[in-house]
């Protein structure tokens, strides 16, 4: 009998091995002559067990982690082609309780199924959003989203359904949809997660967007950094299209959509919805003015549908299940689920899949198991470069979009990273405004110059001038004009770290620093 071995090919479970992994139990089966057959899905996310490695059984899919070359060949003494006991036997991977307590909807085939099997796909559930879609037509698809009340999760929170309904109503012979895929964010990983765990989820959700607003091209603009993202996407476009979900007649029908990967230019900006526009036409990743907005004129001019990979990737749920079935979970405004992502000192780093409402606190020790140093959480930047740092105080603040807003925060694309007691957060400050003036594409004065002026103002505060007051108030003022004056949110944004900084650890600014990071 053979026995099915699952490995991932994620780029998390590669940088730990599992390639090499996956060789070394190849060739162990053989020497042993046990019929193996192993199959490279994609990861669950629980990065500190990578490479996790699961074995299908009688009593399900048996998972040991983290496996090194080394363990292998214990592994087959111990007999774990059938379960048995091993020091690094975790049970069934559903089980381990950081996934049990997961509420996974746009996640749920991810770690679980080969990402370019279309067999695999469809048993677990693909393929029936499209095909519903294209059974109800444009109008009613593009409702059962604004129903759902799922808005972009790619930081800026906006309503998809409204977006699709505004470029369905826009008139022009051509119409586009492009994924954005410029993951760029510091700590956030889930777009890349998907798209190589499972890519026929956001090509599907392309496709049906495409169905709404009568768009017949799509474009994946992948970030140039994710290499094993884009040669999957690029198999499973093939896929797709042999299975009928891309091409000249979706699923048998006269409905036609055509889809391309192209990579990014390697800049932050572009991560920008316009920017990225710009990127995609051949010229430089420069802003553009708004309005006119995309969804009326964007890619060369025509009707454009940007879409960050979680958005499109919720779709096919949406239209299988229906608009209920997703707004029930969630709080307020803030419908469906998100994928966080747990990172930087953290002892249990990864994605977490959970319906809006739960605390930070939750996230951070029910899930996170505190820091990998042991030390205290002094403070936790959530929502990427450009997000607010939230002190201990305000831990039990709901992910929510409207709590994290009202406290000058942003959830963002879900990003948590994590510092201890021992971050320095006047030079954590003094990196948000570096970060902004190596990023900026130049084009508004708040953004280009301003951020320049604060990496000097603050280097004199970390320096101890004799004026620090004065300096303090001064980056104030400055922030206050980026946040009002910039043309896009690098620029409008980057305060918000600076200003949490300075609200909540004002004593790191009171003491000279010999140098400045």
């Amino acid at each position: 009998m053979t026995t099915t071995v699952y490995i991932p090919r994620d780029a998390s479970a590669l940088s730990r091995g599992a390639d090499a992994v996956a060789r070394a139990i190849a060739d162990e089966a053989a020497r042993r002559n046990a019929a193996v057959k192993i199959v490279r899905n994609g990861s669950y996310g629980m990065f500190w067990l990578e490479p996790l490695v699961e074995v299908v059984t009688a009593a399900g899919r048996i998972a040991y982690g983290p496996v090194t070359v080394k363990d292998v060949p214990g592994l087959f003494d111990s007999g774990f082609l059938t379960g048995s006991a091993h020091r690094l036997r975790q049970g069934v991977a559903a089980e381990i309780p950081y996934l049990a307590k997961q509420e996974r909807l746009t996640f749920e085939r991810v770690g679980v199924i080969d990402p370019l099997s279309i067999d695999d796909y469809r048993a677990h559930g693909g393929g029936r959003g499209l095909a519903r879609a294209l059974e109800i037509g444009p109008d009613a698809t593009t409702e059962e989203v604004v129903k759902s009340g799922l808005r972009g999760r790619g930081g800026a929170a906006f309503p998809t359904g409204i977006k699709w309904r505004t470029a369905a109503a826009a008139k022009g012979p051509q119409k586009f949809i492009v994924c954005n895929a410029d993951e760029g964010d510091s700590g956030t990983f889930s777009d890349r997660m998907l798209m190589e765990g499972d890519p026929l989820a956001l090509i599907e959700g392309m496709a049906i967007a495409g169905v709404a607003v009568g768009a017949t091209q799509g474009y994946i603009y992948v970030r140039s950094e994710y290499p094993h993202a884009e040669a999957t996407l690029k198999a499973a476009i093939e896929v797709a299209r042999a299975a009928g979900y891309v091409g000249t007649h979706l699923l048998g029908t006269d409905t036609v959509f055509e889809l391309e990967v192209r990579r990014g230019a390697g800049a932050y900006i572009c991560g920008e919805e316009t920017s990225l526009l710009e990127s995609l036409e051949g010229k430089r990743g420069v802003v553009r003015a708004k309005p006119p907005l995309p969804a009326i004129a964007g890619l060369f001019g025509k009707p454009t549908i940007i879409n960050n990979v979680i958005s499109l990737a919720s779709v096919p749920l949406i239209l299988d299940r229906g608009a209920q079935y997703y707004s029930d979970y969630g709080m307020g405004k803030s419908k469906g689920t998100l994928a966080f992502q747990l990172a930087g000192n953290v002892k249990h780093p990864g994605l977490v899949e959970k319906a809006f409402g739960l605390t930070l606190r939750e996230m951070l020790y029910d899930f996170g198991g505190g820091t990998a140093s042991g030390r205290p959480i002094r403070a936790v930047q959530v929502g990427g470069p450009l997000g607010a740092y939230i002190p201990e105080s305000q831990f039990d603040l709901p992910l929510d979009y409207e709590a994290f807003i009202a406290k000058g925060a942003m959830v963002g694309h879900g990003g948590i990273v994590v510092f201890d007691d021992t971050v320095d957060m006047a030079q954590m400050a003094r990196y948000a405004m570096e970060f902004c003036a190596v990023e900026s594409c130049g084009k508004c004065t708040p953004c280009r110059i301003g951020s320049v002026r604060g990496v000097e103002i603050m280097d004199g505060i970390l320096a101890g001038k004799a004026d620090r007051d004065e300096r303090i108030t001064l980056l104030r003022s400055l922030c206050d004009t980026m946040v009002n004056g910039s043309l896009c949110a690098l620029g409008g944004m980057t305060p918000y770290p600076v200003l949490s900084a300075l609200d909540h650890f004002p004593q790191d600014f009171a003491k000279p620093q010999t140098q400045a990071a």
